[in-house]
Protein backbone atom coordinates (compact mmCIF):
# COMPACT_ATOMS: atom_id res chain seq x y z
CA UNK A 1 0.00 0.00 0.00
CA UNK A 2 1.55 3.36 -1.03
CA UNK A 3 0.37 5.10 2.15
CA UNK A 4 2.10 2.54 4.38
CA UNK A 5 5.36 3.01 2.52
CA UNK A 6 5.03 6.80 2.71
CA UNK A 7 4.39 6.65 6.47
CA UNK A 8 7.29 4.28 7.05
CA UNK A 9 9.63 6.57 5.10
CA UNK A 10 8.49 9.80 6.75
CA UNK A 11 11.38 12.00 7.85
CA UNK A 12 9.33 14.24 10.12
CA UNK A 13 6.36 13.61 12.39
CA UNK A 14 4.34 16.29 10.56
CA UNK A 15 4.90 14.37 7.32
CA UNK A 16 3.63 11.18 8.93
CA UNK A 17 0.55 13.03 10.19
CA UNK A 18 -0.18 14.32 6.70
CA UNK A 19 -0.26 10.82 5.17
CA UNK A 20 -2.35 9.36 7.99
CA UNK A 21 -4.90 12.20 7.89
CA UNK A 22 -5.33 11.87 4.13
CA UNK A 23 -5.94 8.15 4.46
CA UNK A 24 -8.47 8.19 7.32
CA UNK A 25 -10.48 11.30 6.37
CA UNK A 26 -12.40 9.69 3.47
CA UNK A 27 -13.38 6.88 5.87
CA UNK A 28 -15.09 9.41 8.17
CA UNK A 29 -12.41 9.57 10.87
CA UNK A 30 -11.57 13.13 11.99
CA UNK A 31 -10.22 12.34 15.48
CA UNK A 32 -6.83 10.67 15.88
CA UNK A 33 -5.18 9.49 19.07
CA UNK A 34 -1.97 7.59 19.71
CA UNK A 35 -0.38 6.85 23.06
CA UNK A 36 2.19 4.56 24.67
CA UNK A 37 1.43 2.12 27.46
CA UNK A 38 3.77 0.72 30.09
CA UNK A 39 2.81 -2.95 30.13
CA UNK A 40 4.91 -3.60 33.26
CA UNK A 41 2.88 -1.17 35.37
CA UNK A 42 -0.67 -2.48 34.93
CA UNK A 43 -1.06 -0.89 31.53
CA UNK A 44 -0.41 2.66 32.61
CA UNK A 45 -0.71 5.27 29.87
CA UNK A 46 2.70 6.95 29.62
CA UNK A 47 2.86 9.38 26.74
CA UNK A 48 0.41 10.78 24.22
CA UNK A 49 2.06 10.87 20.79
CA UNK A 50 -0.82 12.42 18.90
CA UNK A 51 -4.15 13.91 19.97
CA UNK A 52 -6.23 15.53 17.25
CA UNK A 53 -9.89 16.49 17.10
CA UNK A 54 -12.61 16.98 19.69
CA UNK A 55 -12.28 14.05 22.08
CA UNK A 56 -13.58 15.85 25.18
CA UNK A 57 -16.98 17.49 25.36
CA UNK A 58 -16.85 21.27 25.07
CA UNK A 59 -16.41 22.83 28.49
CA UNK A 60 -15.24 19.58 30.09
CA UNK A 61 -12.58 20.52 32.64
CA UNK A 62 -10.20 17.58 32.98
CA UNK A 63 -6.61 16.79 32.16
CA UNK A 64 -6.50 14.88 28.87
CA UNK A 65 -4.04 12.23 30.12
CA UNK A 66 -6.22 11.62 33.20
CA UNK A 67 -9.32 11.36 31.03
CA UNK A 68 -7.72 8.84 28.71
CA UNK A 69 -6.26 6.83 31.58
CA UNK A 70 -9.76 6.25 32.94
CA UNK A 71 -11.53 6.01 29.57
CA UNK A 72 -13.30 2.61 29.20
CA UNK A 73 -11.96 2.22 25.66
CA UNK A 74 -8.40 2.78 26.88
CA UNK A 75 -8.88 0.26 29.69
CA UNK A 76 -10.35 -2.25 27.24
CA UNK A 77 -7.35 -2.04 24.92
CA UNK A 78 -5.06 -2.85 27.85
CA UNK A 79 -6.90 -6.11 28.54
CA UNK A 80 -7.51 -7.33 24.97
CA UNK A 81 -5.27 -8.06 22.02
CA UNK A 82 -7.60 -7.42 19.07
CA UNK A 83 -8.75 -4.15 17.46
CA UNK A 84 -12.31 -3.23 18.43
CA UNK A 85 -15.00 -0.70 17.62
CA UNK A 86 -16.54 1.47 20.33
CA UNK A 87 -19.29 4.05 20.64
CA UNK A 88 -19.66 6.98 23.03
CA UNK A 89 -23.38 7.67 23.28
CA UNK A 90 -25.04 10.66 24.97
CA UNK A 91 -26.92 9.63 28.13
CA UNK A 92 -29.00 11.35 30.80
CA UNK A 93 -26.08 11.39 33.25
CA UNK A 94 -23.39 12.38 30.73
CA UNK A 95 -22.15 9.78 28.24
CA UNK A 96 -21.86 6.03 27.96
CA UNK A 97 -19.14 3.97 26.30
CA UNK A 98 -19.93 0.65 24.64
CA UNK A 99 -17.69 -1.86 22.90
CA UNK A 100 -19.65 -2.80 19.77
CA UNK A 101 -19.42 -5.08 16.75
CA UNK A 102 -20.50 -2.32 14.38
CA UNK A 103 -21.03 1.34 15.37
CA UNK A 104 -24.29 2.93 14.34
CA UNK A 105 -26.66 5.70 15.35
CA UNK A 106 -26.00 8.94 17.18
CA UNK A 107 -22.78 9.52 19.07
CA UNK A 108 -19.01 9.37 18.59
CA UNK A 109 -17.73 6.09 17.14
CA UNK A 110 -14.23 4.77 16.82
CA UNK A 111 -11.77 1.96 16.21
CA UNK A 112 -9.16 1.25 18.91
CA UNK A 113 -6.07 -0.67 17.78
CA UNK A 114 -3.60 -2.16 20.31
CA UNK A 115 0.06 -2.11 19.24
CA UNK A 116 2.37 -4.92 20.33
CA UNK A 117 6.15 -5.24 20.30
CA UNK A 118 8.87 -7.47 21.73
CA UNK A 119 7.96 -6.57 25.33
CA UNK A 120 4.19 -6.93 24.91
CA UNK A 121 1.64 -4.13 24.66
CA UNK A 122 3.39 -0.94 23.52
CA UNK A 123 0.47 1.43 23.05
CA UNK A 124 -2.53 2.07 20.85
CA UNK A 125 -3.97 4.05 17.98
CA UNK A 126 -7.57 5.21 18.01
CA UNK A 127 -9.47 6.72 15.08
CA UNK A 128 -12.93 8.22 15.62
CA UNK A 129 -15.69 10.22 13.97
CA UNK A 130 -19.42 10.83 14.01
CA UNK A 131 -20.06 8.72 10.89
CA UNK A 132 -17.35 6.17 10.14
CA UNK A 133 -16.64 3.33 7.74
CA UNK A 134 -16.78 0.29 10.03
CA UNK A 135 -16.38 -2.35 7.33
CA UNK A 136 -13.98 -5.27 7.70
CA UNK A 137 -11.78 -3.92 4.91
CA UNK A 138 -11.55 -0.54 6.66
CA UNK A 139 -10.69 -2.20 9.98
CA UNK A 140 -7.90 -4.25 8.39
CA UNK A 141 -6.48 -1.27 6.50
CA UNK A 142 -6.51 0.96 9.60
CA UNK A 143 -4.90 -1.77 11.71
CA UNK A 144 -2.00 -2.01 9.26
CA UNK A 145 -1.70 1.76 9.10
CA UNK A 146 -1.75 2.11 12.89
CA UNK A 147 1.08 -0.38 13.39
CA UNK A 148 3.35 1.26 10.83
CA UNK A 149 2.51 4.78 12.04
CA UNK A 150 3.02 3.95 15.73
CA UNK A 151 6.55 2.61 15.38
CA UNK A 152 7.55 5.33 12.94
CA UNK A 153 6.16 7.97 15.28
CA UNK A 154 8.09 6.43 18.17
CA UNK A 155 11.29 6.59 16.15
CA UNK A 156 10.73 10.19 15.07
CA UNK A 157 9.62 11.46 18.49
CA UNK A 158 11.79 9.43 20.86
CA UNK A 159 15.04 8.54 19.09
CA UNK A 160 16.22 12.11 18.28
CA UNK A 161 15.68 13.17 21.90
CA UNK A 162 17.50 10.11 23.17
CA UNK A 163 20.53 10.85 21.00
CA UNK A 164 21.03 14.21 22.67
CA UNK A 165 20.98 12.87 26.22
CA UNK A 166 23.81 11.62 28.40
CA UNK A 167 24.19 8.56 30.56
CA UNK A 168 21.78 7.48 33.27
CA UNK A 169 22.20 9.11 36.65
CA UNK A 170 22.59 6.99 39.78
CA UNK A 171 19.03 7.85 40.80
CA UNK A 172 17.63 6.86 37.38
CA UNK A 173 19.51 3.55 37.63
CA UNK A 174 18.18 3.02 41.13
CA UNK A 175 14.56 3.67 40.21
CA UNK A 176 14.75 1.46 37.10
CA UNK A 177 16.15 -1.35 39.25
CA UNK A 178 13.33 -1.03 41.80
CA UNK A 179 10.65 -0.93 39.10
CA UNK A 180 12.24 -4.01 37.55
CA UNK A 181 12.07 -5.74 40.94
CA UNK A 182 8.32 -5.13 41.10
CA UNK A 183 8.13 -2.00 43.27
CA UNK A 184 5.26 0.41 42.62
CA UNK A 185 6.08 4.05 41.93
CA UNK A 186 4.19 5.22 45.03
CA UNK A 187 6.22 2.90 47.27
CA UNK A 188 9.50 4.07 45.72
CA UNK A 189 8.51 7.72 46.18
CA UNK A 190 7.66 7.13 49.84
CA UNK A 191 10.92 5.26 50.48
CA UNK A 192 13.05 7.96 48.84
CA UNK A 193 11.06 10.85 50.30
CA UNK A 194 10.30 12.37 46.89
CA UNK A 195 7.10 12.98 44.95
CA UNK A 196 5.47 10.61 42.50
CA UNK A 197 5.93 13.28 39.84
CA UNK A 198 9.69 13.21 40.42
CA UNK A 199 9.69 9.43 40.00
CA UNK A 200 7.83 9.82 36.70
CA UNK A 201 10.36 12.43 35.53
CA UNK A 202 13.28 10.12 36.32
CA UNK A 203 11.64 7.27 34.41
CA UNK A 204 10.87 9.51 31.45
CA UNK A 205 14.49 10.73 31.31
CA UNK A 206 15.76 7.15 31.49
CA UNK A 207 13.53 6.10 28.60
CA UNK A 208 14.75 8.99 26.46
CA UNK A 209 18.40 8.26 27.19
CA UNK A 210 17.98 4.58 26.36
CA UNK A 211 15.79 5.18 23.31
CA UNK A 212 12.98 3.14 24.85
CA UNK A 213 9.26 3.73 24.34
CA UNK A 214 8.25 2.09 27.63
CA UNK A 215 9.76 1.65 31.07
CA UNK A 216 9.73 -2.12 30.60
CA UNK A 217 11.83 -1.70 27.47
CA UNK A 218 14.20 0.69 29.30
CA UNK A 219 14.71 -1.90 32.04
CA UNK A 220 15.49 -4.58 29.46
CA UNK A 221 17.90 -2.35 27.51
CA UNK A 222 19.65 -1.24 30.69
CA UNK A 223 20.21 -4.82 31.79
CA UNK A 224 21.64 -5.82 28.41
CA UNK A 225 23.83 -2.78 27.77
CA UNK A 226 24.70 -1.76 31.31
CA UNK A 227 24.46 1.93 30.36
CA UNK A 228 24.89 4.02 33.46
Amino acid sequence: MPTLLAVERSKQFSELQHYVRNFVAPLGYDRILSFTVNSSLEGRLERIYWLEGLWLEQGQQIDVATYLRHCPATQHVIRHDEPFFWSKIPAANGERYKIVNKPQGQGLHGLQIPIFGATGLQGAFSFAGDTIDASSSSRLALTSLANVAFFRARYLLEAPAAATKGRLTAREQEILAWIGAGWRQAAIAETLGISGRTIENHLRNARLKLGAATTAEAIRINKVTGIG
